[in-house]
């Protein structure tokens, strides 16, 4: 018998293989067997989502420099949990286009305050579309890694800290992102079942990300309080620095290739 994911030649009474470590799979896809194996991953009290979701609160320290370090079997892998936060987003799209479009609406202050602003300005927030950010949503989350994960490494550079690589820092980020992401998620569903607006259930779940960033660089850098505080300032400053950036060069190309003009 060999491994079907390498090859290697197993013995009969294996149930995982000593090449790769995957699972030695006998039975067939039965209703039962994919019950059992969500339960494994998913619902059980001991599975690696539930174990990883935890201790990312409790110690995220351990989750992240233990994977950074080499520890790779007792969470879900960075790229994986990153997937599964993802996927919950997409869900929470999903429900949002489908059964809540009515928590995409302008709250009545909103729409009367555009009513009062002279026609120029009226007419610059025309093209003003929410759907855009909400069918993007997951796009808009990749691409906010790459960001973060520059703003975290360039300060820690500068100033001397050089413990860890920008890889590294994507793996601090990654992690943090794919939190974020899957409690953003969750309370969005949650929130709008009660029917609350869409842009105040975001604004309310706001500043929360923010603090648990800074909680995290605490735990990861092992530092007080005061240090963290204005280390995590100074990567909210490099943050908008870099936005800004991203967001000029992309309104020169926009520009230049005609999408829209001055």
């Amino acid at each position: 018998m060999n491994c079907k994911n390498c090859n290697n030649t197993l013995k009969a009474s294996q149930k995982f293989c000593d090449e790769c470590g995957a699972k030695i799979i006998q039975n067939r896809l039965k209703p039962q067997v994919l019950a059992q194996q969500v339960n494994e991953q998913f619902i059980s009290i001991d599975n690696k989502f539930l174990r990883t979701f935890i201790d990312l609160f409790r110690q995220p320290e351990t989750v992240i420099v233990g994977y950074i370090n080499g520890t790779r079997k007792k969470y879900i892998d960075v790229l994986q949990y990153f997937a599964i936060a993802l996927t919950l987003a997409g869900i929470q799209v999903f429900l949002l286009t489908t059964f809540f479009r009515d928590a995409l609406d302008f709250t009545p202050e909103f729409a009367k305050a555009i009513e009062n602003m002279p026609e120029k300005n009226i007419n610059s927030m025309a093209g003003f579309n929410p759907d855009f950010f909400t069918k993007h949503q997951g796009l808009i989350y990749i691409l906010g890694v790459p960001v973060s994960s520059l703003a975290t490494w360039l300060v820690y550079f500068i100033i001397g800290d050089k413990r860890f690589n920008f890889t590294e820092h994507l793996v601090i980020n990654l992690y943090y992102s794919a939190q974020i992401i899957i409690i953003t998620a969750v309370f969005s569903i949650l929130f709008l079942v009660i029917g609350m607006n869409y842009l105040i259930v975001s604004t309310i779940l706001g500043l929360p990300t923010f603090i648990y960033l800074a909680y995290v660089l605490k735990k990861v850098f092992k530092e007080d309080f005061w240090n963290t505080v204005a280390k995590f300032l100074i990567v909210m400053v490099f943050y908008m620095v870099i936005y800004f950036i991203l967001i000029i060069i992309a309104a020169i190309v926009l520009f230049f290739n005609g999408y829209f003009k001055i």
